[in-house]
């Protein structure tokens, strides 16, 4: 019954015709956006009075008052009452990795027994959803249930299906945040403000600094039959078991490929939805690994493109499903092939341009350029423990290091000619490289930088951090993952380090001034030459441009001084490094009491994740796996005893001497996976008696996840032994190519 339910499965994939996707009459420029409340339709549905008032508020920082809000929830609700929308939620990233939403209808009593339509501003700016069953890591207890929901106007409402999806951060009652959205608004604020200021001394009209991301989604396709028969797929994420098909990635022609036809359609149809709620999909391709894709968006600013990520990563699941696929989005579905990432492209922009953009048109443009480089990189070389932790999981672990994605040591690849350029400002003569030359003024020996583009910055696929044109590529987010938790980290240590870039510069104009004869303005730039010098010094350790995957490098690393933890519990330790409070809580992000509970969160949720796989493994060895393979060798036992009872001894022996070999070969195996999936168990109830959050997950680390190779290795070796027909898992083969 087994097999024939396998083998049927396997049979109606593979004969499933993708479904018609009808796209809409209008071209994409024409209904992007069409179920977002924009610019554009706040224009037309709100006075002129109140949407120049939300300009303020959404560009300018501008406080919203209640009588703003009253009158937007009015034009907001006539415009959602006529897209079909009957419900509104307020919608937000708790710390649970996904979204939260709770739906609302627009009706109220008319005080005449009958009911009204109504949305007010009130219910608009502010909610109050049960928070008591959120992860808060012992911010509130599990009975203090309050906790408060508040618009974020910086990113659109939109509709989904009849609701009215209101974006939110989410705070507890005694006002710490609760979700992702809420520090990196402030991570975001304070980056720009720091920016900002050291964007004066070479520009003073620039009003404001946007940090842009732009990510690019990886994922997997598999068929929703052959889904459904794999418990591990369907409770962890990944397969916990699975011998290597004998064609996987080997020969390299699926990257770029022909898209299969229901895959097409699939694209099609995400795009389509995504576009109407303003995600700016612009790449679709075939990835690295069988049934592996990715799509990516065009760049946008950092807080609503991470708002769109989470998004779009529900909207795959769903349009997933009604072409019969599911869709995977753990770093490591699959063993033997590429896992997926969700590489961060990040960037600052002015009103006046991209910072990170050379060539300049002048001289000063190109200094500017080389002082966001270097203070960027001296952000990620003062907190590289952290950026890693930032984007350190249970899930991710697995792709980490394993020849397929950067390794897990933080450091940036600049690629021949910027190494060249910050060389050269290091090591020239201060006044060779920076002196007044008559009625010309300013001169600065900084060689014309050229273009820096994809196409002649040479791509490091090992380096986590690289610079690839006019941003740096933050390679070793998980395909999974909240963006939010790179970019609050990201953002906050640039922001420290122009922070404290200004603060030297400040300083040591002040000094110059005292010991020479220098107007201001000159001053000003031979202090930030000078402090320009002493960072490229210092975060050299952070530039690597060779093989990020050698062991050499990993000594090397060590040697400079580079977090060369591979533990994920213990990585997230750098979170509570005192360099890293010190940061955020200089910088107006979290707290010391935010990162403790945040902490917390994490520890527990490493130690449910992996206490849920070791759970689900042994239930398949117990129970799908042992009794298949004991059935099997039955089969074996009984064909061995008719043969001895049809054929003379010497002939049965060698005609049984394959299946008696069999036999013996899976009676060690079962016995092994027996014994232990035991030591599994004991070991788990062990590490669960453990009531510090930390050191049970470090315990889980330690010692359960390591048993799991142990028993996957004799599963995999009996699903060659053990009859095709037999094997009751969708194997790697089926699951991977789709017809």
């Amino acid at each position: 019954m087994m097999e024939a339910l396998r083998f049927q499965m396997v049979g109606e994939a593979f004969a499933r015709k993708p479904l018609d996707v009808v796209a809409p009459s209008e071209r994409p420029c024409d209904y992007f956006g069409k179920k977002v409340f924009n610019r554009a339709k706040m224009y037309k549905y709100l006075s002129k009075s109140v949407y120049d008032k939300m300009m303020d508020v959404m560009y300018g920082g501008a406080q919203l008052d209640r009588s703003v809000a009253d009158a937007v929830a009015a034009g907001m609700m006539q415009w959602a009452k006529e897209n079909g929308a009957t419900h509104y939620t307020h919608w937000f990233q708790p710390l649970t990795e996904g979204t939260a939403e709770k739906h609302d209808s627009f009706i109220e009593h008319d005080g005449k027994g009958g009911m009204i339509e109504e949305f007010s501003g009130k219910l608009l700016v502010q909610q109050e959803p049960d928070a008591s069953s959120f992860p808060s890591g012992g911010i509130r207890s599990t009975f203090e249930a309050r906790g408060y929901s508040a618009w974020d106007p910086t990113s659109p409402v939109f509709i989904i299906d009849d609701t009215l999806v209101i974006p939110t951060v989410f705070i507890s009652y005694s006002g710490e945040a609760l979700d992702y959205k809420a520090p990196l608004l402030r991570a975001l604020k304070a980056v720009s403000t720091a920016a900002t200021e050291v964007c004066h001394y070479f520009n003073t009209d620039v009003k404001k600094v946007t940090s842009n991301l732009g990510w690019e989604q990886e994922y997997f396709l598999v068929d929703e039959g052959l889904y459904a028969a794999r418990p591990d797929l369907v409770l962890t994420g990944r397969t916990l078991m699975g011998h290597d098909s004998a064609k996987n990635q080997q020969m390299d022609d699926h990257y770029f490929g022909s898209i299969p036809e229901r895959v097409a359609a699939f694209m099609r149809d995400l795009e389509i939805q995504a576009l109407e709620l303003g995600i700016p999909c612009k790449t679709r391709h075939n990835e690295v690994a069988p049934n592996q894709f990715e799509v990516a968006p065009i760049f946008e600013d950092t807080n609503l493109a991470v708002d769109h990520n989470m998004l779009l990563m529900s909207l795959m699941k769903r349009v997933a499903r009604k072409h019969g696929f599911r869709c995977l989005l753990h770093e490591k579905p699959f063993a033997g092939i590429n896992g997926s990432g969700k590489h961060n492209n990040w960037s600052l922009s002015t009103d006046t341009g991209i910072l990170l953009h050379a060539p300049g048109r002048t001289p000063t443009e190109n200094l500017r350029f080389a002082v966001f480089i270097v203070e960027t990189l001296m952000g990620v070389w003062r907190h590289n423990g952290l950026l890693k932790a930032s984007i350190m999981s249970a899930t991710n672990a697995h792709r980490l290091g394993a020849n397929e994605a950067p390794p897990a040591i933080i450091s940036s690849f600049l690629g021949k000619q910027l190494s060249s350029l910050l060389d050269h400002i290091e090591k020239a003569d201060r006044d060779d490289l920076f002196r007044l030359d008559g009625k010309h003024g300013l001169k600065l020996d900084i060689p014309q930088i050229p273009e820096l583009l994809i196409d002649n910055t040479d791509r490091n696929r090992t380096s986590p951090f690289a610079f690839t044109g006019n941003r740096f590529e933050f390679r070793a987010v998980g395909s999974e993952a909240n963006c939010a938790s790179a970019m609050i980290a990201l953002n906050s240590a640039v922001a420290e380090a122009l922070t404290d870039f200004k603060r030297r510069v400040d300083e040591r104009v002040a000094q110059i001034s005292r010991d020479f004869e220098h107007s201001e303005h000159n001053a000003t730039f031979h202090a930030i030459i000078d402090i320009l010098r002493e960072d490229i010094r210092a975060c050299k350790p952070i530039r690597f441009d060779g093989n990020g995957y050698s062991d050499e490098w990993k000594a090397e690393a060590a040697r400079r001084g580079l977090d060369v933890e591979t533990s994920c519990p213990v990585i997230f330790e750098r979170y509570l490094d005192e360099s890293s409070i010190r940061m955020f809580e200089s910088q107006g992000v979290m707290s010391r009491k935010e990162l403790e509970a945040r902490n917390e969160v994490k520890w527990e949720t490493y130690t449910k994740k992996i206490q849920i796989e070791a759970r689900v493994l042994g239930d398949l060895s117990m129970n799908h796996i042992i009794p298949v393979a004991t059935a099997y060798q039955s089969r074996l036992l009984a064909n061995v005893e008719r043969t001895h009872a049809v054929f003379p001894a010497e002939k049965a022996e060698t005609l049984c001497r394959l299946n008696l070999k069999l036999i013996e070969e899976i009676g060690q195996r079962t016995a092994s996976i027996e014994s232990q999936v035991e030591e599994l168990v004991a070991a788990r109830k062990v590490a669960n008696k453990i009531a510090d959050e930390h050191q049970k997950a470090i315990a889980y680390h330690d010692t359960i996840a390591p048993m799991f190779d142990k028993i996957r290795y004799q599963i995999d070796k009996l699903e060659l032994i053990v009859d095709d027909a037999s094997w009751p898992l969708p194997k790697y083969r089926e699951l991977l190519f789709i017809r």
